[in-house]
């Protein structure tokens, strides 16, 4: 599935990015509810429900490069309410268990998430970071940054020894991997619209005609 995210500061723009990126050939959305200013539970879960189409609710924690700036009470709190109606609640793997496990037990389906934007860790290191994800929750996640060629091979390592996991290699240099991990089994691939939530990511209509071309193989 080709997920967009939707990186907007307000519900308006939200609203009207959604509407363009089902246009664009979305599959899944991802509203990254750190960007909204100031966003709190009732609002949210009504835009999402406004959206009507499947989504994934991600609301990104600053140590792993997002925007929310709230304590983690209030951030799992919009989480919470979002789970009601999303497809998806993406949780990284570095919350507190407690507030994890009250976010798994109202999600339709998780993915449990792992980001790194300074190098690529291990494969060693990563298959452990998704057996302990795989452990909890539906869809094991990582996104990790390349310092060389090398390091996007060590993510397409990983997803050829694991099932149902989304793994990135962000950046230019690894900006090929969105497209070619689908062919290692990754379930979803980001790409984007308007506004790029990682570095690396492809626009959609590009990325449309590419797992269409490699389908055709």
């Amino acid at each position: 599935m080709i997920c967009v995210p939707i990186f907007e500061k307000n519900y308006k723009s939200v609203l009207r990015s959604a509407k363009n990126s089902v246009e664009a050939g979305a599959d899944l959305l991802e509203i990254r509810i750190d960007a909204i200013v100031d966003p709190n539970p009732d609002d949210v879960s009504s835009v999402i429900k406004e959206i009507n189409y499947p989504l994934i609710a991600t609301n990104r924690k600053i140590e792993e490069g997002g925007l929310f700036k709230g304590s983690e009470l209030e951030r799992t709190e919009i989480l919470l309410s979002a789970a009601k109606h999303a497809e998806f609640v993406d949780i990284e793997l570095g919350t507190d268990e407690y507030y994890m496990n009250k976010i798994i037990k109202a999600s339709k389906s998780t993915i449990i998430s792992y980001h790194d934007f300074k190098e690529t860790p291990s494969i060693d290191f990563l298959l452990d970071v998704v057996k302990r994800e795989r452990a909890i929750g539906d869809i094991a996640k990582f996104a990790v940054m390349p310092l060389s060629i090398s390091d996007t091979l060590v993510v397409l390592n990983v997803l050829s020894q694991v099932q149902n996991t989304i793994g990135i290699s962000m950046g230019d240099i690894g900006r090929y991997t969105r497209v070619i991990a689908p062919l290692f089994g990754s379930p979803i691939t980001y790409a984007s619209l308007d506004n790029k939530s990682a570095p690396g990511q492809i626009d959609v209509s590009s990325t449309k005609n590419f797992l269409d071309e490699l389908g055709n193989w």
